[in-house]
């Protein structure tokens, strides 16, 4: 399995390089290989470190709640029903002030809701959508994501670096193009049901309703497409209301 992520890693790599290959130096085609293997056999700690530089990046470009917006306030009663630490991994929870309807988190245990969906939805829905994104977290799909996203940036980077034979650390610039790849990641449909199941658990767990994860599907259902992972069609949001309806049935 292992073997297997190092390949596919290199392969991206090689694949987003072969257009411009040509005008790379030799030096740099092989960092730019090394880089992707590296990024498929990244550490835990690597992959938190590298977590902590996009969530800052990301983080220092929106517009924060601050501590006394209802945002916050609602969002820490939230954080306080679904907790502050999942395996050994504390959470942070932040408000992004904006009109998407969007919520994620990276695998340093970073989670994000923006306005927009808090606006759209009730505590509890926000509760189930985000113990959803806990569990990608949790599972250790957000860790894959960043493999995939280091892999691709490091690629651009040597890219870029051609002609000097080195690869620099990632910029400002980069780190945030790295951060919007792990927001607008797409997770196969056994990670969002892994995922969604997650949270079904973890909000019985806490003794908290779970209906809230039934209906912020359908409403996400009702808004249909998006790209972030939530809006994924692998499986629609319909089908992932169903299937927790089916779990509620069952209890």
């Amino acid at each position: 399995m292992q073997l297997r992520t190092t390949l596919s890693a290199f392969a991206l790599s090689s694949a987003l390089l072969l257009t411009g290959c040509q005008n790379m130096s030799p030096d740099a085609m092989l960092q730019s290989g090394l880089m992707a293997v590296q990024a498929a056999t990244l550490s835990d700690a690597e992959v938190r470190s590298m977590s902590d530089q996009a969530c800052a990046e990301m983080d220092a470009e929106a517009n924060i709640a601050g501590p006394n917006s209802p945002y916050s306030k609602r969002l820490d009663k939230i954080a306080n029903n679904l907790g502050h630490q999942i395996n050994g991994t504390p959470i942070t929870y932040k408000v992004y002030q904006a009109d998407e309807v969007n919520a994620w988190a990276m695998a340093n245990g970073c989670v994000r809701v923006y306005s927009g969906l808090m606006d759209l939805m009730t505590d509890n829905e926000v509760e189930g959508v985000l113990g959803h994104e806990i569990g990608h977290v949790a599972l250790g799909h957000s860790k894959k994501a960043m493999q995939t996203a280091y892999a691709t940036t490091a690629a651009r980077n040597a890219a870029a670096a051609s002609g000097n034979g080195t690869i620099a650390a990632l910029s400002a610039s980069q780190l945030g193009a790295l951060g919007e790849q792990l927001v607008n990641a797409q997770f196969s449909q056994s990670q969002e049901n892994a995922a969604d199941n997650f949270s079904f658990d973890l909000l019985t767990q806490r003794n908290i309703p779970r209906d809230g994860l039934v209906t912020a599907f359908e409403k996400l259902a009702k808004l249909g497409g998006g790209e972030s992972s939530m809006f994924s069609s692998h499986p629609g949001s319909s089908d992932r209301a169903a299937n927790m309806r089916t779990r509620l049935a069952a209890k």
